[in-house]
């Protein structure tokens, strides 16, 4: 893929034809993401279009925010199934969550099964203010329950990022890293792009998701990409392959 760049590819044109998304807030009316099953219809095409083969929608789970649970998730995918016939043809959709880590998440899995991505791999995010007291804790007997955590967006954590060393921790902690594309156009700001570059260039990044919600992320994957590091990237899409 590499060959065909002289210049920084626009993001767009570096997904390849059977990319898997495990990360996208695609269905309708259930958290932050696609309000309307328009919305769906409309982010759904886009992604068709990019080259987007199979996507794992993953509606926040959050606790007195989005109190998502396996009936909402899986309602709402059906009802995009039903009315959106064309786009589910040509979009295999599948449906996960991703969960907040917080004491009330811990209850969650200790007392019912989580939506995974695959088999025991489960999306979980933290806040953006500051991590959990309890975060290993949670992540020791998440894994206690025979589930695999896979962090959602650790480039976006900005209170790791003046103490980088936290992310090793992590990994030694049994996380497994994923990237946001849209971190690689500097979607969320070069703090964000240089960790992201960080992460990639120490073999840190183990996925990649779009993190899709609205229109602004759709056209931001027509920006140009301002990491310098596209053999990793390249190499981190094509790990999500695991999740055909």
């Amino acid at each position: 893929m590499l060959s065909f760049f002289k210049a920084k590819p626009k993001l767009y044109e570096f997904i390849p034809e059977d990319y898997v998304d495990i990360h996208s807030h695609i269905l309708p009316g259930i958290d932050d993401g696609a309000k309307t099953i328009e919305d769906s219809e409309f982010l759904m095409k886009q992604m068709i279009e990019f080259g987007f083969k199979k996507v794992i929608a993953t509606p926040h789970t959050m606790s007195s925010v989005w109190e998502n649970t396996k009936t909402t998730i899986q309602n709402a995918q059906a009802k995009v199934e039903k009315e959106l016939t064309a786009e589910s043809n040509r979009l295999e959709l599948h449906s996960a969550s991703e969960y907040f880590m917080d004491d009330n998440f811990m209850k969650r899995f200790q007392n019912e099964a989580l939506l995974t991505l695959k088999d025991n791999y489960v999306l979980v995010e933290m806040s953006y203010l500051n991590a959990p007291i309890q975060l290993f804790e949670i992540l020791f007997e998440l894994q206690l329950k025979g589930y695999q955590p896979v962090l959602a967006h650790p480039e976006r954590y900005t209170f790791y990022h003046s103490n980088i060393n936290q992310y090793d921790k992590l990994k030694k902690a049994g996380c497994l890293f994923q990237m946001n594309l849209l971190s690689t156009v500097g979607y969320y700001g070069k703090e964000v792009s240089t960790v992201a570059e960080k992460l990639l260039s120490s073999n840190s990044i183990d996925f990649v998701g779009s993190d899709i919600h609205h229109k602004n992320h759709i056209y931001s994957f027509k920006d140009k990409i301002v990491i310098k590091s596209l053999d990793k990237l390249e190499s981190a899409i094509q790990k999500n392959s695991f999740f055909k």
